[in-house]
């Protein structure tokens, strides 16, 4: 095992250039001048919870939840001139369950890059776009999320261009079959082509995203991929005083079921910065919804069946940062799968009283993005208040608290069928490592 171990470093080191007759130094504190530098880094997340209401589901039932979940991850960089790579293995759950929790491999990857911006990227990564809407890593669930795919792009000062391409597989099926269900992600192959344009001297940006995405049927003996698309447009500015951001997006191809898709969402956000220790926010979503539930072909009684999805679906947003801290869209589902949709505006408040502590309360009134009368239902939802304080107590440290209370209408508690979404309680503190372990330089 030394052995294995030994000559595995000695590949690294020659593989970096290392020569050892010129007895490079290995300096603590890399600078430009160092052709090789390796850090290892930690991101610890501790997080507890105490919930009422929400997700109860027999007659008189109550629904009161206290627990505690962890993360720990631990990232592996290495960097030579035109080539790097990452490796982060994860462990995430919930204190004192059964299976002591999950490990797995949140990124692994290598990168080549040019000097002119040339980039190729290959292996298990995390995606991040634009405010992370439509494509990002979700990083406030435990898990987060990360996508096996091959990256390839320019980087440039004022123009970026990405281009993505994944394909997934279930191990047993690798040979003789195609069928993909219940893997790291829900798609079965994907095609994401992404371009921004950032000018110099203003700081204005605007983004173009489309994405192909192939998700697989339920049938196992007789497997087909149907494929939807997506195309749409962010653009922000962020001025010194005042920001904005606009985007709007468009669904469309076919569902899993081979259903026809038109779904659209749009939105809007503005932010106020009167000064250092004020800033004032305010928005609105829109996101497109079905009048009536949404069932598979084959069909089923008593529902009414779409002819067109009209729903939209943010397939790889990072929902929790959008659409009100309980997460209770986007991330869960309606009974029997409907999807009214959803409007959401918002309006919020942060001060920071000294540069490491921040005080925010936001509110949001939520409604369906549809008109509900065919189910004798309005459209509100609900209101939902949020109160947040963080600390920042050390350059690798941070300590966060969170209240948040909502108001569910007779739509929300129908939708859910959960009575208890009347009055929802949700009161959580966190606390973040984020160290340095090591930062080599030779």
């Amino acid at each position: 095992m030394r052995k294995t171990a030994l000559l595995i470093l000695l590949l690294i080191l020659s593989c970096a250039g290392v020569d050892a007759r010129k007895k490079r130094e290995i300096s603590f504190a890399p600078d430009s001048s160092s052709a090789n530098i390796f850090t290892i880094s930690g991101d610890f997340l501790f997080r507890g919870e105490y919930r009422d209401g929400g997700v109860a589901k027999a007659e008189g039932d109550k629904d009161y939840a206290a627990f505690l979940l962890s993360r720990a991850m631990i990232q592996l960089d290495y960097q030579h001139k035109w080539f790097s790579m990452r490796v982060t293995p994860r462990f995430s759950g919930i204190w004192g369950q059964s299976n002591g929790g999950t490990f797995s491999l949140f990124e692994g990857w290598v990168q080549a890059k040019s000097g002119k911006g040339l980039f190729a990227k290959i292996g298990r990564q995390e995606l991040s776009y634009d405010d992370e809407r439509i494509i990002g890593s979700d990083d406030w669930t435990m898990m987060a999320s990360s996508h096996d795919v091959v990256k390839l792009g320019y980087d440039g000062r004022s123009h970026r261009v990405h281009a993505i391409v994944g394909y997934n597989q279930n191990p047993g099926e690798i040979k003789g079959g195609t069928f993909f269900k219940n893997g790291s992600q829900v798609y079965k192959t994907v095609q994401v082509l992404w371009y921004h344009f950032q000018p110099q001297k203003i700081p204005f940006g605007a983004s173009a995203l489309f994405m192909n995405v192939g998700i697989q049927n339920d049938d196992q003996e007789n497997p087909k991929v149907f494929f939807q698309q997506l195309a749409g447009g962010f653009l922000s500015y962020n001025g010194e005083k005042f920001g904005a951001e606009l985007s709007g997006y468009y669904q469309f191809g076919k569902e899993e079921h081979g259903l026809p898709i038109s779904a659209w969402m749009a939105s809007c956000k503005f932010t106020v910065t009167p000064d250092e220790h004020w800033k004032v926010v305010a928005g609105y979503d829109y996101l497109s919804g079905d009048k009536d539930y949404a069932v598979p072909v084959s069909g089923a009684l008593g529902l009414t069946r779409h002819t067109t999805i009209r729903g939209f679906t943010p397939i790889f947003g990072s929902h929790h940062e959008f659409y009100g801290a309980m997460d209770f869209f986007y991330l869960q589902n309606y009974t029997g799968g409907f999807s009214p949709g959803l409007q959401n505006a918002y309006a919020g408040l942060s001060y920071f009283p000294i540069p490491a502590v921040r005080l925010t309360a936001n509110y949001h009134f939520m409604a369906t993005g549809t008109d509900m009368s065919s189910h004798h239902l309005k459209m509100p939802l609900g209101h939902e208040v949020e109160v947040e304080a963080s600390w920042k107590f050390a350059s690798f440290g941070s300590l966060t608290a969170g209240y948040t209370y909502m108001n569910g209408t007779e739509t929300m508690t129908r939708l859910r069928r959960v009575e208890e979404n009347k009055h929802l309680n949700w009161v959580w503190l966190s606390i973040k490592f984020t160290p340095k372990f090591l930062n080599l330089g030779w």
